[in-house]
């Protein structure tokens, strides 16, 4: 039976579901993020398009906007998106008016994760398809592009064109599902010479990825389109902020260290990151006990950070 596997870090928190110690699907929770789902007070602070509530210094977008709600009052109002990393205004969390009372959002059901368990399920290979946007597998590789429009999934290989086409689906399948990808996605599968392949596509999707979803059929030229809920960034697009993305990776490295004084490396946007983040350093330094230090190093890319004593 699939387990979720919870660990709780360092300015995230990591959630896994682990089914035959391999992990087939993965989140990650933001420190000070309020999750999809939850209902909290907010007051309307713009009615005019786009119509804005705040709540705790946050604003939230109100696609429907604020019926019956004068600018200035207060409201209730629930979560339907937490924001997505990047500067566009539309990115901010999307929110809906309701009249349900004030609630957390509904947590996983998961046991904590024991010392290192996620990465010897594969987080690690998890977090580096992520921020690479590869996946490989036998026989070809899926290279994921978040873009304003949609995830676009593309697959290459080498096996015939029928074989490549089933097996990438169902690749892709898998992949959308590991790395929490939803809203409109593309998938570029070659062009199958029969529309036996094609039909056989379409079913591979269906069997790897759980519901809800809708797709097209995978048209002659190899495309397939499909509608997935977005209740949150998916692990590609909170890769996207590299830096903070990197930075709270080499924190988890760390924690994993043996007690003791230690030195983080890393590129200088990382380092910027964690000099800024005094209650992360001082989080870790209680992990250890015992001092935490820091070093920039120009040469080493945004995913090279290692730790050191000092």
């Amino acid at each position: 039976m699939p387990e979720w596997l919870v660990e709780r870090g360092i300015g995230e928190t990591r959630y896994a579901l682990v089914e035959s110690s391999e992990i087939i699907e993965a989140r990650i929770a933001l420190e000070g993020g309020v999750p999809a789902g939850s209902v909290i007070a907010a007051r309307l602070r713009q009615v005019a398009k786009p119509c804005i509530a705040i709540a705790a210094d946050t604003e939230y977008l109100l696609p429907r906007g604020g019926p019956g709600v004068s600018e200035g009052a207060a409201l209730t109002i629930e979560v339907t998106r937490e924001a997505i990393p990047g500067g566009e205004p539309w990115k901010r969390p999307l929110a809906k008016v309701t009249d349900a009372a004030v609630r957390d959002a509904p947590a996983i059901e998961g046991r904590p994760a024991a010392r290192d368990e996620l990465s010897a399920a594969g987080w690690d290979d998890v977090i580096e398809q992520a921020r690479s946007g590869t996946v490989q597998f036998a026989g070809g590789e899926l290279r994921l592009s978040p873009t304003p429009a949609m995830t676009l999934i593309d697959v290459d290989g080498y096996l015939a064109p029928d074989d490549l086409a089933v097996l990438g689906a169902a690749e892709a399948a898998k992949a959308i599902r590991r790395l929490d990808i939803g809203g409109s996605l593309g998938i570029d599968l070659p062009t199958a010479g029969s529309k036996a392949a094609r039909q056989a596509a379409a079913a591979a999707i269906d069997q790897h990825l759980p519901q809800p979803f809708e797709r097209t059929a995978v048209n002659g030229f190899g495309f397939v389109q499909i509608v997935r809920p977005r209740l949150r960034a998916s692990l590609v697009e909170l890769a996207q902020d590299r830096a903070a993305f990197e930075a709270r990776a080499l924190l988890r490295h760390a924690a994993f260290e043996t007690p003791g004084a230690k030195r983080l490396v890393g590129h200088p946007a990382v380092i910027a990151i964690l000099q800024s983040r005094d209650d992360w350093l001082d989080a870790l330094a209680r992990q250890l006990g015992s001092a935490i230090s820091l070093r920039a190093e120009a040469s080493l890319p945004m995913s090279g950070g290692y730790v050191e004593k000092p």
